[in-house]
């Protein structure tokens, strides 16, 4: 999560030093970035120092390999039949183990809770446990977990059990017509959320968080409460980013008022399922993979070069909220605008006379493992940092100086980012989730697809790009 810029350089300065004469470079690199630092009060950027072991590493390598190994299972898939694909099945079924909606409750409660920690406790977001839930656990940690297990939202939803025991005490019946919006709710929260964290001055001060969330908590009540709890599997945006993510796990559950039933299946089983999506869901998936990659363009030299910007004297985010506001916008458009064409090129490769929607429809669904992918792979080292710091909250979640899970003093450590070795594998891991998530979606399209295999060669190519576009972003230099 990009939220890194904001913190002080001594609080994300790297413990440790290169290890072996190999790595002279990334260190002459760290020294310059560490003394600049130390002269100017700017932020740095948690990732900085393995920034610059990246930059000594054959990254280009990297990267045609991974575009030639897409490119390739795409040509294989063309030319030859489709690849044999497991059917989902059954784990095991049991009996619901707790009440529908109590997790829910605790969900909401644990909110409240964190709303006040940001309002009472400690302004440092790197210990507030509402900032480092917020912006780690709920936008990092959760998506990752859903990626596994499927989509956990469902269950802890802090809106579905306050909104059905509200609408059962006063009665209230049907809703207001807000689901003939289909997800274009979720895809304006969505935005909102994304711009929130990206551009907006503080998106991680406890207080300026704990106005935002609690703000948001209460418009998305009150919509649910007029329309009704179902309303939030698709029209709310953080249900919706966790319900995409999910049916890329090859674990999950479906569950009815009394039964569960654990499942087992390919990753993407449950996508090739799914019905094509409507304008609004491919709106909303388009949206999911420009999020994560202009959050990694806004810092790179080659973005802040474009706006005039020294990317070696940042001068903060007040100075390019306007270009970042744009810059997200733009990043939407051109990704859904890319994804179309490249559809329509498809369509008339082969004179496809069927609705273009539902092709569209059903193309989208098969980015739902790239933008899963480019989750896992852009957050990684933020997971790795701020993780830390999430844990380190726990053992003091008001600020008060208590010790709960008897942490020692300094425990937080970013030495891993300095070690030549640590880093490769950190950028190996990176590598191998772009790389197997786009290699699914060529799956997934060549079999969620109804036409002639040369009418997936465009799609192909276009996610041969974005590997190599998600690899560059990983591997650029960052402003510090």
């Amino acid at each position: 999560m990009s939220r890194s810029s904001e913190k002080t350089s001594s609080e994300r300065r790297p413990a440790g030093r290169v290890a072996g004469r190999r790595a002279r470079l990334a260190g002459v690199w760290r020294g310059i970035a560490v003394v600049s630092l130390a002269l100017t009060p700017r932020a740095a950027l948690a990732h900085a120092g393995g920034r610059m072991v990246i930059l000594t590493l054959p990254t280009g390598q990297y990267i045609l390999g991974a575009a030639a190994a897409v490119a390739l299972t795409g040509v294989l898939g063309i030319l030859g039949p489709s690849l044999p694909w497991p059917s989902p099945r059954l784990l095991l079924e049991r009996r619901r183990a707790v009440p529908r909606y109590l997790p829910s409750w605790l969900s909401a409660l644990t909110l409240f809770a964190l709303i006040a920690a940001g309002f009472l406790g400690d302004r440092d977001p790197l210990t507030n446990p509402l900032s480092l839930t917020i912006w780690t656990f709920v936008w990092i940690v959760l998506p990752l977990v859903c990626l596994v297990l499927g989509d956990l939202g469902r269950a802890i939803c802090p809106w579905s059990g306050p909104v059905v025991a509200l609408r059962r005490a006063i009665g209230l019946a049907g809703g207001i017509g807000l689901s003939r919006l289909g997800a274009w709710p979720a895809v304006a929260g969505y935005l909102l959320i994304a711009w929130f964290e990206l551009v907006s001055l503080a998106p991680s001060d406890p207080a300026v968080l704990a106005r935002a969330v609690l703000g948001y908590w209460l418009v998305i009540f009150i919509l649910a409460i007029l329309e009704g709890e179902t309303w939030l599997a698709h029209g709310e945006a953080v249900r919706g980013y966790l319900g995409f993510i999910g049916r890329v796990a090859p674990l999950w559950t479906e569950t009815t008022t009394a039964r569960v039933r654990h499942m087992l299946g390919p990753p993407g089983a449950q996508i090739l399922a799914m019905p094509p999506l409507p304008p609004s869901g491919a709106a909303f998936v388009a949206l999911m993979l420009a999020a994560v990659s202009f959050d990694g363009l806004a810092l790179t030299f080659r973005w802040l070069a474009l706006l005039g910007i020294n990317p070696l004297e940042f001068p903060g985010r007040s100075a390019v909220i306007l270009p970042n506001t744009l810059g997200l916008l733009a990043a939407w458009v051109v990704t859904f605008a890319s994804i179309l064409g490249a559809i329509w090129c498809g369509r008339r490769f082969t004179g496809a006379r069927g609705a273009f929607g539902g092709d569209a429809g059903a193309w989208f669904l098969s980015f739902l493992p790239i933008a899963a992918g480019y989750h896992a792979a852009h957050h990684l080292v933020a997971l790795l940092t701020d993780g830390q710091y999430l844990v380190a909250s726990l053992d003091d979640p008001l600020g008060r100086g208590w010790n709960l899970l008897g942490l020692p003093e300094n425990w937080v450590s970013f030495g891993f980012l300095t070690d030549r070795a640590d880093v490769t594998l950190v950028w190996i891991t990176q590598v191998a989730l772009i790389l197997l998530a786009h290699i699914l979606a060529v799956i997934l399209a060549l079999r969620l697809a109804s036409h002639r295999p040369i009418a997936h060669a465009p799609m192909v190519a276009l996610m041969v790009l974005y590997t190599v576009f998600g690899l560059w972003l990983l591997s650029s230099p960052t402003a510090a």
